[in-house]
Parts: C-alpha cells; sequence; structure tokens
C-alpha cells in the first residue's frame, strides 16, 4: 500500500479565470505540471457567476473557457465551476497534494482583502509558479480598446453589421470617412518618402559619378586640353601670320600704282624689299630702295665740287 502511493502521481492543482486563453497561461499550467517528474495537474475554473461578482465580465463564456484549457497539452483534468476560496474540503475530494499559483495575493469572496490562498500557504501545500511578463488578458483587452475604432472598420469590412457591433449610423459614416482620410495621409507620406528617397539616391549618385569621372579620366581631361591649347595657339600664329603677308602684299600694290601714275616702270632696281622676322608679334618694316642711293651719291659728288670751286676763288682773291 505504502509502495502504490509512493509510486502514483503527485496531484497538483491550478485554478484560474483563463479568460482569453493566451500563452502566459499555457506557461504557468507547464510549470505546475513540470513541479514533480509525475504529475497529475488537474485545472480548475471559476464559472461567469462567480467570476463576474468578484473579478468582472469576461469576454469569453464559462463554457469557451472550460474548452480552451482541454485543449492545453499540459492539462490532465478540467475541473468547471472552481471555488473562488480553497478550503480543505475540496482539496479532500479531489486528493489534492499541492495548490500552483503565482505568488501574488488575491482577495476573497468577503472582501476583506485576505489572500485565496492563504490556507494553503500555511498549510504548506503550495507551489509557486512565475508569471509571464508582458502578456495578460487585461493587457490584451487594454489592446482592443486602444484600436477599438480599427476593430469596428475590420468587422464592418468583414460583414458584421454595425447593429452587431453596437456602432450608431453616424458613428459608421465617421469612421469610414477616417479611414480614406487616412489612407490619402498614408498614400501622400508614402509619395513624399520615395521621392526624397530618389533625391538622395540621384545626389549620391551624382557625387560619386563626378568623383569618379574627375579620378578616371583627370589625364585625358588634362592632356585634351593641352592639345586644344595648342591648337588655338597655332591657329593664332596662323592668322597673324596671314595678316602680315596680306599687308606686305598691299603695301607693294600701292606702290606700283605709284610708280605707273608718275610715268615710271616698275623695275627690279625699283623693287622694295621688306625684312620679316617670321615672329608673330607686331612688325617693324625696313624699307630700302637703291635708285634713292644712287641719287643721293650724285647730290653728294656735286656739292663737293661746288665747294671747291669756292674754294678756289677765295684762294685767288687773295
Amino acid at each position: 500500500m505504502a509502495a502504490s502511493e509512493k509510486d502514483r502521481p503527485v496531484r497538483v492543482y491550478a485554478d484560474g479565470i483563463y479568460d482569453l486563453f493566451h500563452f502566459g497561461h499555457a506557461r504557468s499550467l507547464e510549470q505546475a505540471k513540470k513541479s514533480f517528474p509525475n504529475t497529475y495537474l488537474l485545472v480548475g475554473c471559476c464559472n461567469d457567476e462567480v467570476t463576474h461578482k468578484y473579478k468582472g465580465k469576461t469576454v469569453m463564456t464559462e463554457a469557451e473557457r472550460y474548452e480552451s484549457l482541454r485543449h492545453c497539452k499540459w492539462v490532465d483534468e478540467v475541473i468547471p465551476d472552481a471555488p473562488w476560496v480553497i478550503n480543505q474540503e475540496f482539496l479532500d475530494n479531489h486528493k489534492i497534494d499541492y495548490v500552483a499559483h503565482d505568488s501574488l495575493p488575491y482577495a476573497d469572496a468577503s472582501g476583506a482583502a485576505n489572500d485565496v490562498y492563504e490556507f494553503v500557504k500555511a498549510v504548506g501545500k503550495f507551489k509557486e509558479t512565475k508569471r509571464t511578463e508582458g502578456i495578460s488578458t487585461s493587457d490584451i483587452i487594454m489592446r482592443i480598446v486602444k484600436d477599438y475604432n480599427q476593430y469596428v472598420l475590420r468587422n464592418l469590412d468583414r460583414g458584421y453589421s454595425r447593429k452587431e457591433l453596437g456602432v450608431s449610423y453616424v458613428k459608421e459614416k465617421r469612421l469610414m470617412v477616417n479611414r480614406r482620410l487616412k489612407k490619402l495621409q498614408e498614400k501622400v507620406k508614402e509619395q513624399q518618402e520615395k521621392v526624397g528617397e530618389k533625391i538622395q539616391t540621384v545626389a549620391k549618385t551624382a557625387a560619386g559619378m563626378h568623383r569618379n569621372e574627375w579620378v578616371e579620366n583627370a589625364d585625358r581631361w588634362v592632356a585634351g586640353f593641352l592639345e586644344m591649347f595648342e591648337e588655338g595657339c597655332h591657329k593664332m600664329g596662323t592668322a597673324i601670320r596671314d595678316r602680315i603677308q596680306e599687308r606686305l602684299r598691299g603695301q607693294q600694290s600701292r606702290d606700283a600704282s605709284y610708280f605707273l601714275q608718275n610715268g615710271k616702270e616698275v623695275s627690279d632696281d625699283d623693287e622694295e624689299y621688306y625684312y620679316y622676322d617670321g615672329s608673330d608679334e607686331e612688325y617693324d618694316e625696313e624699307y630700302y630702295d637703291e635708285s634713292d642711293s644712287a641719287n643721293n651719291e650724285k647730290d653728294e659728288k656735286k656739292n663737293n665740287e661746288k665747294d671747291e670751286k669756292k674754294k678756289d676763288e677765295k684762294d685767288e682773291k687773295k
């Protein structure tokens, strides 16, 4: 008999409301199930009447909450209509060895703010479990309340009537208009972001291309510039030289016309010589005429003869 008692599973009891059953509930039941190597987990769930009286309205009905617990893999047995406060009689009736729950105190039915688990803690049959932070039924309800309008629109889109949702005609139309405005604002914002991204992309690309293009083509650009500069200098020099030659040809034409008008023929002796050094700067003309040189010599000889004649006359007088 003692051997059979030793080998039997440890019967652990966990209770709660389990409204909107979530993974936080499942984790607490997993901890209770793993309290001992061999555990039989019983889970008590309070009915709607007791829950609404001591805790408040639930989203799910008692039947829905019971069924949710039956589909949790850690649960071996569900006890419906569980009491709000546990006593020795309840423990004996279900052969409960330990009660598993988190350590936070819960007010009992008397409203005296006493802990409903005070009794099992006192007799040493309490096994503490840890709550999962960030998830609770109250948190889920707060999310729904916070985004109430979105959930109303969501269900209207799914075919629910405004009467089923408890929404007036005016509120329904206002929600529809607000949704259209919100979608329009989102589209405008999206387009603004796209335009901004394109502008940044173009600016970065242009800057990168400009920098890379300069680095890659610097030698080619410099060589091209020098080539263009050299070509320009050559063209300018050619233009200056052509202009000088044109002026020379014009001067020769004018001199030829002068000789013809005075009845003189243009001969090789009358040809004028011009000196050009070939530079692109302004030139100096040097003029030389052989006929003028001969005439100057004749004039000088006559002058000398006159001077000698005068000298001889003076000597005779003396």
